[in-house]
């Protein structure tokens, strides 16, 4: 049997899945963003039509599910597996607003890395041949978010610079057998990191550790550098946790430089929109991945790239304890190229 498994953390896919539909929703400020031509649906505010906060992140995921089907000409009963979360408790807005779908469903929860390790267990299922089809879908509102994990909005709390904006949004991919661009070529599932950051209004300082351990990891389980990708997408470190960032990879002897993109800074205008450091939240990585990137790697403006969501595993109760906040980083390897090489054939080249 071909070992699949590189190095510590990574496994690379031997028959890569294809990424064969995605959508995305999101709300009224995310359309106001410079994404705004890319996203498939753009709230007219941000109940969804619902009476809550938390119905209106379960509509969403909904709408984004269902967006992804059509778009794909997929019917729900033809994926196999279904793999939600979001950051509500016991992920209720994905529970409840997919509980009709009928499809088998497993919830995962590694708050804003939702989405990649919802793709990196339906990559691994499909390449395994366990799976024909399987369905990622994650979301965040910031309304609700706001409410579980800071104050509610009624209280109106000044936000710290370090602060950034949970992303109202939601995003849906489905991952099938090899047939065209994207492909799924490799996954890094991260270690929980943490350095004993302890603000809840610091999130990028608390999760970047964890993006900088699995980047490294991946980088010497694949024996490749940060000149042999396009792109390293971040999914909320926002502007503190990117700086972080390429400080603890410069450490290593990793120059990230302009390789490195954050979803939470690429979908909001910070000069225009208010949102202090950026982006955050599983809608931030899953609606600019659904809507921005994923389109780009298909039609081969982005050849080579890696797709790194990250999440703050805090709770409201760990908060008031005083005890600090564990990241985690999970890392997918997305190609425009369908052969099974991971490494680079000479150093520097793909």
């Amino acid at each position: 049997m071909t070992t699949k498994k590189l190095g510590r953390q990574t496994v690379a896919l031997a028959n890569p899945p294809t990424l064969a539909g995605h959508a995305n929703v999101v709300g009224k400020k995310e359309g106001e963003g410079p994404l705004a031509s890319s996203f498939d649906l753009i709230g007219s505010d941000d109940t969804f039509g619902e009476a809550t906060w938390e119905k209106s992140e379960s509509a969403m995921q909904k709408q984004a599910l269902a967006l992804a089907l059509d778009k794909a000409g997929q019917a729900a009963s033809a994926m196999d597996w279904l793999f939600a979360g979001d950051l509500l408790n016991q992920c209720i807005g994905a529970t409840f607003g997919l509980r009709e779908m009928g499809i088998p469903f497993v919830g995962i929860y590694g708050a804003c890395s939702n989405m990649a390790e919802g793709l990196a267990l339906s990559a691994l299922m499909v390449d395994g041949g366990a799976m024909k089809k399987t369905i990622a879908v994650t979301s965040s509102h910031f309304c609700t978010a706001e409410r579980q994990y800071r104050f509610p909005l009624e209280y109106g709390g000044q936000r710290p610079l370090t602060a950034q904006w949970t992303v109202t949004g939601s995003g849906a991919a489905i991952v099938g057998e090899r047939v065209s661009p994207p492909y799924i070529k490799a996954v890094t599932l991260g270690c929980i990191e943490d350095l004993g950051i302890k603000d809840a209004n610091n999130m990028g300082a608390a999760m970047a550790p964890a993006a900088a351990a699995t980047i490294k990891r991946f980088f010497e389980d694949t024996c490749t550098v940060p000149d042999n990708y396009d792109l390293i997408l971040t999914g909320d470190l926002g502007q503190v946790g990117s700086d972080l960032l390429h400080q603890l990879l410069e450490r290593e002897g990793y120059h990230l430089g302009k390789k490195q993109a954050d979803c939470g800074l690429l979908i909001y205008d910070r000069e225009t929109q208010d949102v202090h450091a950026g982006g955050s939240g599983c809608g931030c990585s899953a609606s600019v991945l659904c809507s921005y990137i994923l389109p780009a790697v298909k039609d081969g403006r982005i050849k080579n790239m890696l797709f790194v969501a990250t999440g703050a595993l805090l709770s409201p109760t760990s908060v008031q304890q005083g005890e600090s906040i564990p990241g985690i980083a999970h890392l997918i390897h997305l190609s425009a190229d369908d052969d099974t090489k991971t490494r680079p054939s000479t150093a520097g080249g793909m």
